[in-house]
């Protein structure tokens, strides 16, 4: 297990250098100005001299592959530049909002599979009843559904109605775990509707060819009952393709984080990016982007890992 492990670090580093060479070139060579040019350019007189003093403080002097190597270096020390309007490290504001981010991320797939998997079973187990019917067009529903519109509409209409709106300073879970819940609850909830519809679908379909097989028969001739039946034998078996979705689920829940923050005002990663979007600020656009292509290939790996604990046939070794 180790080994493997150690294997599949190894051979992420490739993936995310090439994910760093992606990411810079393309930024720099798609985005047709850079954040000196916006910022000179709603001054009233430019000022070359000065433009080229910020170019070289930072570090937007030279041929692209020489800025790209200069970049490089600068992530491997752990710093990710500064932000052209604020000044501030982009490194302490990633730590600083990273939480946040990943807090609701996770617990909106946490929720979505408490959720999506007891009625991914009952649906199963109800096949082409009511209840079935019910759970694949409820799923249908959370997948359809956008996000961002449900947000609003509990927004708009809990002020309407019920002159509430939710709490505006953000409280850390590590300082205030209750008022942190109170405000990250909702937009965990509306976060996780569509993987809710995703993973009840895939539930229902793992579990019903799960059902089929012999050995479930056999489990129920020697007189096993339904429900252990369906934890002990049904429901780990059909774990393998779900563990594989939600992994990949992950970050993609995490990007959709931005606007959620933004509608919820929470200081996470996602609300960082989008504000750094609208002025240009290359160094925060390139750290926030490499954070959630880092998260897709650490989620690949939790992934490969977790098959060997799901199911004891799996032998991560190499041959």
């Amino acid at each position: 297990m180790s080994k493997y492990l150690v294997q599949r670090l190894v051979l992420s580093v490739p993936t995310v250098l090439g994910l760093t060479i992606l990411i810079f070139f393309l930024l720099r060579t798609v985005i047709p100005i850079d954040a000196v040019d916006f910022a000179f350019a709603s001054a009233e007189a430019s000022d070359p001299k000065r433009e080229q003093e910020l170019r070289e403080e930072f570090g937007l002097t030279g041929p692209l592959p020489v800025q790209y190597v200069r970049w490089l270096g600068r992530i491997l020390s752990g710093d990710f530049g500064s932000s052209f309007f604020t000044g501030k490290s982009v490194t302490s504001e990633l730590l600083h909002r990273i939480p946040t981010s990943v807090e609701l991320g996770v617990g909106a797939l946490t929720l979505s599979l408490f959720i999506a998997v007891p009625l991914g079973l009952m649906s199963a187990a109800k096949q082409d009843s009511l209840p079935d019917y019910a759970a694949r067009g409820s799923a249908i529903l959370f997948y359809a559904v956008p996000g961002f519109w449900v947000a609003t509409l509990v927004l708009v209409f809990g002020s309407l109605w019920f002159n509430w709106a939710p709490p505006i300073k953000y409280r850390p879970l590590w300082e205030d775990p209750i008022a942190n819940l109170r405000q990250v609850a909702l937009p965990m909830l509306i976060l996780g509707l569509s993987p809710i519809g995703t993973q009840i679908r895939l539930v229902r379909t793992q579990v019903l060819e799960v059902l089929r097989q012999d050995y479930v028969r056999t489990a129920r001739a020697k007189g096993l009952g339904t429900r252990e039946v369906y934890f002990r034998h049904v429901l780990r078996n059909s774990m393998l393709p779900i563990v594989t979705v939600v992994g990949l689920q992950l970050p993609g829940v995490v990007a959709g984080t931005v606007i959620f923050e933004q509608i919820f005002v929470l200081p996470g990663v996602g609300r960082y990016l989008l504000d750094s979007v609208q002025r240009l600020d290359l160094y925060v656009i390139m750290a926030t982007n490499l954070f959630f292509g880092f998260l897709l290939v650490f989620a690949n790996i939790v992934v490969d890992v977790s098959y060997a604990f799901i199911d004891p046939r799996i032998r991560l070794t190499s041959r």
